[in-house]
């Protein structure tokens, strides 16, 4: 008669691999644009295609030298972001709060997030805008 319960083999491998998914499933923090941080002329839909997928819980760092005045804003939707339209924008960084570590968004909710920055021509000619949808992590 075969036995149902699990035998200390099967119980170690079960640890393992419950372990190794919680190492997979950890939180990252990505800077944005990298080694290129968030400028002006750097194309940030390349960048996040290449770098994605994006999960809960990661957090974007945005990094800027404050003398280039730069800044971060959420857009409310497709349309603001496509026609960088700050009317209805949130602002999350300021120009100044891109020094050092940078100004860090926590991706807390299943949605598009939209970003742009709306200092000068950022948006329009610069390409300083980015599309993020996290993914739930399994």
């Amino acid at each position: 008669m075969a036995s149902s319960g699990f035998n200390a083999q099967q119980i170690i491998l079960l640890l393992a691999l419950a372990a190794s998914l919680l190492t997979v499933t950890q939180a990252a923090t990505v800077v944005v644009g990298g080694s290129e941080n968030w400028r002006y002329g750097y194309n940030y839909t390349e960048w996040a295609a290449n770098t994605a997928p994006f999960y809960f819980q990661d957090t974007l760092v945005f990094k800027y030298d404050n003398k280039t005045a730069h800044s971060v804003y959420m857009l409310p939707n497709l349309w603001s972001y496509s026609q960088c339209d700050f009317s209805k924008a949130k602002l999350l960084a300021n120009p100044s709060q891109g020094e050092g570590d940078g100004f860090q968004f926590e991706l807390n909710q299943w949605r598009v997030f939209y970003f742009a920055s709306g200092e000068g021509n950022d948006c329009k000619d610069g390409l300083m805008k980015l599309v993020v949808v996290p993914w739930p992590r399994f």
